[in-house]
């Protein structure tokens, strides 16, 4: 739940492209352009969901929000007024817990990495954070000089939330956080993580493809697709109230009991375009089955506070 309207992350504009390939002198000669004009706002005490399918810039996208990419463009403000403020208060989960933890370690050590790499922690003290904060996530102290390997997925998932939490931070990034999970351990991570928001009073960015789990966690939803955001609101709102014909397309592609699928949806084209020529007009415009006059330009954001959409047709 939203505590208060001040955001703690601005978005304008933000673009990021990477060269694809270079000249013989080593300039160069293409991009691929992954995020293309996002605006965003993260507010304190909400959970943010980041919606799309394979290729429309989620990764970029929390690779940006840790500082591991430069925009290309546009601006990026943070409520914090230094890198070591933001990088104490900004962490991130992995999707898969195996790769993401170091096998050398013991979880004592992989816990605290944040704190080794911030500094200003004695180390004599490190080891009785590491036992604090695997508490709060549901490992017990004894454990702590064991190694990943020792440890089920589900575990190792509560250890990479511990490493998140050892510097105290406001903001964790959730990238696909249970999308290596079993569907039991699924529902165990997701009741934790909103557990420690309540009790924590975090702000996550959750980040997926899977619609179920975000419809369970998050208060505002952003549909990414091909590097911009197509709609944007109240995660109610977009969810069961979808206006731009991605997220339709999106929320059809899951099945439910019940509810019919739209055939006009179903037969859409379903391959993402590329990313290295940008459409000129509406980046959906060869997949939507709503295409009209007017399609061919570039479109922006727009609606009200509760939702906004990136379609002409909603905005005549």
């Amino acid at each position: 739940m939203t505590v208060s309207q001040d955001p703690l992350l601005t978005l304008r504009d933000v673009q990021v492209k990477f060269p694809v390939r270079n000249d013989w002198l080593g300039r160069p000669q293409g991009f691929a352009h992954a995020l293309n004009g996002i605006d965003l706002q993260v507010r304190p005490g909400e959970t943010l969901g980041i919606v799309g399918e394979s290729g429309c810039g989620k990764s970029t996208l929390a690779q940006l929000l840790m500082g591991l990419v430069a925009p290309s463009a546009g601006d990026v403000r943070w409520v914090y007024s230094s890198a070591r403020e933001r990088h104490a208060n900004v962490q991130i989960v992995f999707q898969d817990p195996q790769s993401s933890l170091d096998p050398r370690l013991p979880i004592w050590k992989i816990i605290t990495e944040p704190l080794f790499s911030l500094g200003g922690t004695p180390r004599n003290q490190m080891r009785g954070i590491a036992a604090k904060v695997a508490e709060q996530v549901g490992i017990r102290a004894e454990y702590l000089d064991r190694f990943p390997h020792q440890f089920s997925g589900g575990q190792r998932q509560r250890i990479a939330i511990a490493r998140a939490l050892a510097s105290n931070p406001s903001i964790l990034v959730l990238d696909e956080p249970t999308s290596a999970l079993d569907i039991s351990v699924q529902a165990q991570i997701l009741n934790l993580l909103a557990e420690l928001q309540r009790r924590l009073g975090l702000t996550y960015i959750l980040i997926s493809h899977n619609v179920s789990v975000v419809r369970h966690m998050a208060d505002r939803v952003a549909v990414m697709y091909l590097g911009q955001i197509v709609e944007l609101g109240c995660a109610k709102q977009v969810l069961e109230l979808p206006r731009h014909p991605y997220t339709r397309l999106l929320l059809d592609a899951v099945p439910r009991l019940g509810v019919p699928l739209d055939d006009e949806y179903i037969s859409a084209p379903t391959e993402l375009p590329g990313n290295r020529v940008l459409p000129s007009g509406c980046f959906f415009l060869e997949r939507c089955p709503r295409r009209a006059e007017g399609c061919e330009q570039p479109q922006r954001l727009a609606g009200s506070v509760h939702q906004q959409v990136r379609c002409h047709l909603e905005h005549p």
